[in-house]
C-alpha cells in the first residue's frame, strides 16, 4: 500500500501520479510533433501536467493532462498573440 518516497517519506500508493514521461507519450498519442515543454501545475486544487506540442506544420498545441491518472483534460492550439 505504500511506496518509498524519494526523500524516505511513505506515500499511499492512491497518490501516485503518472511521470512527466508518461504525460509526454500520452499527449504525442493525441498530436503528433515534437514536445517543446512540459509543466506541471496546480488548477483548482488539482495537479496537471501541460505539455506543449508542435506540429509538422508549425502550429503549437498545449494539452493538459490529469497528473492523478493520466487523462487528457483539454487540447487548444496556442496562439501568436498569447
Amino acid at each position: 500500500m505504500y511506496q518509498d518516497f524519494p526523500y524516505g517519506n511513505p506515500v499511499p500508493m492512491h497518490r501516485q501520479r503518472i511521470t512527466m514521461q508518461q504525460a509526454k507519450e500520452i499527449a504525442l498519442q493525441r498530436v503528433p510533433g515534437k514536445v517543446m515543454h512540459v509543466d506541471m501545475d496546480l488548477e483548482n486544487g488539482v495537479l496537471v501536467y501541460e505539455v506543449f506540442i508542435m506540429t509538422p506544420q508549425g502550429m503549437i498545441f498545449e494539452v493538459e493532462i490529469l497528473a492523478k491518472n493520466g487523462k487528457i483534460l483539454k487540447i487548444e492550439q496556442e496562439n501568436d498573440n498569447d
